[in-house]
């Protein structure tokens, strides 16, 4: 980047929490994700790693088998791959048409699986790359999530000469909001082929917009958020009150019966409440037949879509007379990936890197 007149290239990475890419990788990636104090603290300091060890060590053959019944990996690096590559082609059309910038390179780095952070820094430097726009691929903001990435991120990047701008939260993002309501009415409409997106209004009309009554031709959506320890949201955490405002932004946009659960707890600790196998129980009890569940807090698919929901959830759901389907998740949703790159121009233009 010697010449002062060439076109700059304006770097992208996209942070993510990365999945293990084989069976063999379930017990380094699960030793990865418990040594995060930032997670979950176990115990002092100084045994968070020994801890770390003894769960991943006992816990990662059961895991394995929930990896083995998805394909015996995660599908998280492959799709965020895609997303990038759809992402980089679409700044750069952008670019093409309206800015005088040389290319948008677009990079994956995952937060307790390869490609870490760690590496993938140092590949954005070498690559002569001094101008870098950072996306966590968690729209809600959690210092268990977008807060342990990004300060990771910074630790490995002080070490190098880059102007970085990390985004940290996008939650009520339109476009966002407008991919969520697509793969929704979508979902509606797979219980009832026959409906038309207007008979679904129609009939949505009718409905109170915030669950209750029964009928058995009622869709309940039911939004299912990745949990968290009780303690983070008492200590101020904001993720609760992001994923009530995406859900608001949805709500907005379609009239639904809507209910908010939280999967994917682990550990001894207090987690949010109520827990999707709880809320399923309730909603079977009072008369309630189909649902469908919107993983709200993911975008993409992996474990927690594959296995939980997809299989651990539907299993459950049909002992209890329900019928339960899923949204797609949003991958390379042209619209979602019309958000992300909304996402990077408004935020390039506030840093006056473009006009």
């Amino acid at each position: 980047m010697g010449d002062k007149t060439a076109k700059e290239t304006i770097g992208v990475l996209l942070l993510n929490l990365g999945g293990p890419d084989s069976l063999q990788a379930v017990k380094p990636f699960l030793y990865n994700l418990f040594s995060d104090r930032q997670i979950i603290k176990l115990g002092p300091e100084f045994l968070q790693k020994p801890i770390a060890w003894f769960i991943s060590t006992t816990r990662h053959k059961k895991t394995e088998g929930f990896y083995s019944l998805i394909g015996g990996k995660s599908p998280i690096l492959d799709i965020t791959n895609a997303q990038a590559k759809a992402l980089e082609e679409a700044l750069n059309q952008l670019k093409a048409d309206s800015y005088q910038l040389s290319a948008f390179k677009v990079f994956v780095a995952m937060r307790y699986w390869h490609p870490l952070i760690e590496e993938v820094v140092p590949e954005i430097h070498n690559a002569g790359i001094r101008k870098l726009i950072v996306l966590s691929l968690y729209p809600q903001y959690s210092l268990a999530t977008t807060g342990s990435s990004l300060s990771k991120f910074k630790e490995v990047a002080s070490k190098y000469k880059m102007e970085a701008s990390c985004i940290e939260s996008w939650f009520n993002h339109p476009l966002y909001i407008e991919a969520l309501v697509d793969v929704i009415k979508k979902g509606i409409e797979s219980f009832t082929p026959s409906f038309s997106p207007r008979r679904i209004r129609l009939s949505a009309e009718t409905l109170p917009p915030r669950g209750g009554g029964k009928g058995e031709g009622d869709i309940h959506v039911l939004f299912s958020a990745h949990s968290l320890p009780q303690k983070f949201i008492d200590e101020g955490d904001p993720y609760v009150q992001h994923i009530k405002g995406t859900i608001d932004g949805i709500a907005k946009r379609i009239e639904i019966k809507w209910h908010l659960s939280y999967q994917s707890k682990s550990g001894p600790v207090k987690w949010l409440e109520p827990s999707t196998d709880e809320k399923l129980k309730e909603l079977a009890a009072k008369g309630v037949r189909n649902i469908l569940v919107v993983p709200i807090s993911f975008v993409s698919d992996h474990i927690e879509t594959l296995y939980e929901i997809d299989i651990l959830y539907r299993q459950m759901a049909e002992g209890l007379g329900l019928c339960l389907r899923r949204t797609e998740s949003l991958n390379t949703h042209p619209v979602f990936i019309e958000a992300m790159r909304d996402i990077i121009i408004k935020n390039m233009k506030e840093l006056k890197w473009i006009g």
